[in-house]
């Protein structure tokens, strides 16, 4: 198999100020494959052989409770990390990557790891700010969850997706990655009915347009002060 070009990751943040070198050693025991939308890259529980990062596209990650409740724990961007488990010591995904649209995904064998680590350091400091990225986002979450109304975290979790996201667009901010109301419910602890009624207020008193797997903030400043409790939506 050709090598991999080292242009396909050399504007990334995580490998960025690599020497040409260096992102040779990365891709060297690096693969890419595509998946169809709705295609899952790998499931929770999976013993985890590989760890990835996304060339092009959008993954949802998901997890399922023992009692079968799935919630979308976040979506990942091109450009990012993801099942990184080795990095934190685990032997199986602790949730599944699913394809929210076709992606390209770059992955490595676990046992490229190590070497890694010693002969690129900023590879291995780009992981664990990643880590350290999406502990504080499952923090800020489980306080959400605690504390706030639904409405809260509803538009919280819109924000969190419009600043990982967003796209200007003539509307407002779109979200760039494709959102069903059911995704919003399950990364927000709530009802599909109760989603579908937030966004049906919200866009009729002009803080958001919505379509099909597709949201557009056209207020955001509002949507903070709905966020915050300070104004009703």
């Amino acid at each position: 198999m050709a090598p991999l070009d080292k242009s396909l990751i050399a504007g990334l943040p995580a490998f960025a100020g690599l020497s040409d070198e260096e992102l040779d050693a990365i891709l060297a025991t690096a693969r890419s494959a595509r998946f169809a939308r709705d295609r899952s890259v790998f499931a929770q529980g999976e013993e985890a052989r590989h760890f990835h990062l996304l060339l092009s596209g959008h993954i949802r990650v998901v997890r399922t409770s023992p009692e079968g409740t799935q919630v979308v724990a976040r979506f990942i961007n091109a450009g990012e990390l993801f099942g990184i488990a080795v990095a934190m010591g685990l032997s199986s995904y602790p949730a599944s990557a699913i394809a929210a649209v076709d992606s390209v995904v770059l992955s490595w064998p676990n046992a490229a790891w190590s070497d890694l680590q010693q002969r690129v350091p900023g590879f291995s400091a780009a992981t664990y700010r990643t880590i350290g990225t999406r502990l504080q986002e499952t923090q800020a979450t489980v306080m959400e969850m605690a504390s706030e109304q639904v409405e809260q975290r509803v538009a919280r979790a819109v924000l969190r997706l419009v600043q990982q996201s967003g796209r200007k667009t003539p509307d407002g901010i779109e979200i760039g990655v494709p959102l069903s109301r059911q995704d919003l419910a399950e990364m927000t602890g709530t009802t599909l009915h109760t989603v579908s009624r937030l966004l049906s207020r919200w866009q009729a008193n002009g803080l958001v347009v919505g379509g099909r797997r597709k949201v557009t903030v056209t207020d955001p400043h509002g949507l903070v002060l709905v966020a915050e409790g300070r104004r009703d939506g």
